[in-house]
């Protein structure tokens, strides 16, 4: 369903019916169904939802491979590159409204929960409580009858600074690979490509090593009050963000290698880049806020 003008390039392009949709939602409500069963004690929760997601990722692998297909036929025009690009600058924009929400959050609990806590009126509740962030012991911004153990907050040095290093790193290799595939420079963009995921791959595992270092040594963990919560909430969420696009990385890596993609047609690319930068930019600010602050 396309109106043809030039070639066999169609002025704008409308899929047929698909039963992509409706098989992805099917995936997705086993993987809730199995993830609240689950959490209530009953184990086959856990089936359900692994199920779900190979379900779910087997789903996603045809409909991406069948828009592959229809992009590298020629069936998508101007207009449909313009179409992706609004869609990715949504999707970008609900994402910094997703991590503004949680940023937010931080300074709520910084700048107005905290203090509340130790005021005059809380006094009288908890005459023990000190109202200072972060909490550096039991008694401070945690809990003075002792529910929430002493904790040892996170400092910048070294892990934090590290990965730092690696995002902005992987910042500039993305960039050279985009700017050797504009020049047709196929070898050279797969190469810095490479490069990008590599460093993605490694902010994760130090990411890891951070984690298992915070709960094991310094007794920092999501219950370790609002400190602990927001914490893990914001970096968490941001390794999650880091893993997806690490992911579309790959993915745009193998097609390179595969032949696809052109210096005057490359949105695939483009759109794994923008949210890579995105990531990028989240990172900056958790490592002021959250680490310096």
């Amino acid at each position: 369903m396309s109106s043809t003008t030039h070639g066999t390039t169609p002025y704008y392009f409308i899929p047929g019916p698909s039963r992509h949709p409706v098989m992805a939602a099917f995936g997705l409500f086993l993987v809730i169904l199995g993830a609240g069963q689950w959490v209530n004690g009953h184990e086959w929760g856990m089936y359900s939802l692994y199920a779900g997601l190979a379900w779910w990722l087997g789903v996603l692998y045809q409909w991406f491979s069948e828009a592959v297909g229809e992009s590298e036929s020629g069936q998508y025009s101007r207009k449909i590159d313009l179409s992706f690009r609004w869609s990715m600058s949504w999707f970008i924009f609900s994402e910094v409204m997703f991590f503004g929400a949680f940023f937010s959050a931080l300074w709520w609990a910084r700048s107005h929960s905290v203090p509340a806590l130790g005021n005059l009126e809380n006094a009288l509740l908890w005459p023990d409580f000190k109202a200072v962030w972060p909490s550096l012991a039991a008694g401070a911004t945690t809990s003075p009858a002792g529910t929430i153990l002493p904790f040892t907050t996170m400092t910048p040095f070294w892990l934090p600074t590290i990965n730092t290093a690696l995002l902005l790193t992987s910042g500039v290799t993305l960039t050279v690979a985009h700017h050797a595939l504009l020049a047709n420079q196929r070898g050279k963009t797969i190469a810095f490509m490479w490069m990008t995921v590599l460093l993605g791959v490694v902010f994760l595992f130090v990411q890891g090593y951070e984690y298992y270092h915070a709960y094991h040594e310094m007794n920092l963990t999501l219950a370790s009050g609002m400190y602990g919560s927001t914490f893990f909430m914001l970096t968490g969420f941001h390794g999650f963000h880091v893993f997806v696009g690490m992911l579309m990385l790959l993915f745009i890596t193998i097609r390179l290698m595969k032949g696809h993609f052109k210096p005057d047609s490359h949105f695939g690319f483009e759109g794994a880049a923008w949210y890579w930068h995105f990531v990028d930019v989240v990172w900056l600010g958790l490592y002021i806020l959250v680490y310096w602050f």
